[in-house]
């Protein structure tokens, strides 16, 4: 038997390191609209059972036939259940006409009476005023615990606090886990964030956890930061093409299978097309890829790989667009994951990085996520190529303004000249790790079959 309470969720659970202990007093946190109640009864339906059900106790905070019938709408809610492993109860007349002793008598009654593995208080912060004197509310606190860890019963208290309260009132000391749901907020995006605050006696994953609000009830996607782990890096020591037939040129041994390229330059520089040209190139070979961009939808995609006589169509080529609008980082690279697990992608575009860093907000926890993702790819031996947009059209001077090219194996730069009546292009391999590459300036061209590379440009020609 499992000495741990499950959510339902996977990644719920293993932020909670598997999930919560077993019998102990849960406090869940945030402000009106966080999802709180859903979180509650989320862990009601997935848990109770006829030989150990549910208690759910409203007070005075929402009519218990509301809470139902909002309930009613999740995918976990079970009409079914109610009356045989989950059972509902409105303590507000009990509350308002006899007070916080009432209110335990009445617990006490109910656990004896049902024998509940599950009990749940919400809102627990609207118990707090019926009652002025701090003492005899500490009074109250100390008989409920005592009441609830008598017998082996997970409880939790849901309440409406902010961030001053839960330094103040007395339930967060008394609580064994504190889960907090909230809101991030970064110029006009806003992001629902979950965070465990307290969990005694076992580990869980810290730090800001994005979430949604779904159907089937909080949607978690866990905060990437994978520690260092050198003990299966590169299983697969192998040199491979680049597939681009503009770099091929310049890399004078290749690069490691799992190595991560960076594409830097202008809008319309071609950095796409060479995104593309590694991906079809591979599958060209019979090996998978996986297209991730924020830039083209699928039909102006389709539209550009037609102009190359290509396809994302393609058996061996996956399709992975999301809008940037109203994106979450976390959620994106957990769809990421589950795509490359699902395809055996082998080689991967990103386009682009700007859109990544948009959504991220804070530029620590942007390059802690890109140095996650390239540390997994790199397990995994998954060869990665990204692109990253630069704001200066001619003479390119700064590309580690993330320092995502120091976390990178190659960095591929294309920038325009000025010829004598036209914008040239020109390609430059500034760093590939473990091979040698040419230190040139060379041009290409966009032709109907790709990039395709040309002479070395004159030493005397101006960059701008």
């Amino acid at each position: 038997m499992s000495d741990r309470l499950s959510s339902g969720s996977s990644r719920l659970d293993s932020i909670l390191g598997g999930g919560l202990p077993l019998n102990v007093i849960t406090l869940l946190s945030g402000r009106p609209g966080t999802g709180k109640t859903i979180l509650a009864q989320q862990y009601v339906f997935h848990n109770a059972t006829s030989a150990q059900p549910a208690l759910y106790l409203t007070t005075v905070s929402e009519p218990l036939d509301k809470l139902l019938r909002f309930g009613q709408s999740l995918e976990y809610f079970d009409n079914s259940a109610l009356g045989d492993r989950v059972f509902y109860e409105d303590l507000g007349q009990v509350l308002t006409e006899d007070g916080l002793p009432g209110v335990l008598a009445r617990i006490s009654q109910l656990l004896k009476q049902r024998r509940p593995g599950l009990i749940v208080i919400d809102s627990f912060k609207a118990l707090r005023a019926y009652e002025e004197d701090d003492a005899a509310f500490r009074t109250f606190l100390h008989h409920l615990a005592g009441m609830v860890t008598a017998m082996p019963v997970s409880s939790f208290w849901v309440g409406e606090y902010d961030g001053e309260q839960t330094a103040q009132a007395p339930e967060f000391a008394v609580a064994d886990a504190i889960i907090t749901l909230g809101t991030d907020r970064t110029a006009e995006r806003e992001m629902r964030i979950l965070q465990v605050q307290k969990l005694r006696g076992s580990g869980y994953h810290a730090g800001k956890h994005t979430y949604r609000l779904a159907a089937e009830g909080l949607d978690v996607f866990p905060r990437l930061a994978d520690p260092v782990d050198a003990s299966n890096y590169g299983g697969a020591q192998e040199l491979m093409s680049s597939g681009v037939p503009a770099l091929d040129g310049m890399l004078v041994d290749g690069y490691w299978r799992g190595a991560a390229t960076v594409i830097a330059g202008p809008s319309g520089i071609g950095k796409t097309l060479l995104a593309l040209h590694f991906v079809v190139a591979g599958a060209e070979r019979g090996e998978k890829g996986l297209i991730a961009t924020f830039q083209e939808n699928p039909v102006q995609l389709e539209r550009i790989m037609g102009g190359f006589s290509w396809t994302q169509n393609d058996p061996n080529i996956e399709l992975m667009y999301r809008s940037p609008v109203d994106l979450y980082l976390d959620e994106w690279v957990h769809d990421f994951f589950d795509t490359l697990a699902r395809t055996g992608a082998r080689r991967v575009a990103i386009d682009s990085l700007g859109d990544l860093r948009a959504a991220c907000g804070d530029e620590l926890r942007f390059r802690e996520y890109i140095y996650s993702l390239l540390q997994r790819c790199a397990r995994a031996n998954i060869s990665v190529m990204m692109t990253q947009e630069v704001p200066e059209l001619f003479g390119v001077t700064k590309l580690s303004e993330y320092g995502i090219s120091h976390l990178s194996d190659n960095v591929i730069l294309l920038q325009f000249l000025r010829g004598d009546s036209e914008l040239k292009r020109a390609v430059t391999v500034l760093k590939t790790r473990g091979s040698a590459h040419l230190q040139q300036l060379r041009q290409y061209e966009i032709t109907p079959d790709g990039a395709v590379l040309g002479e070395p440009f004159d030493s005397q020609q101006s960059l701008d």
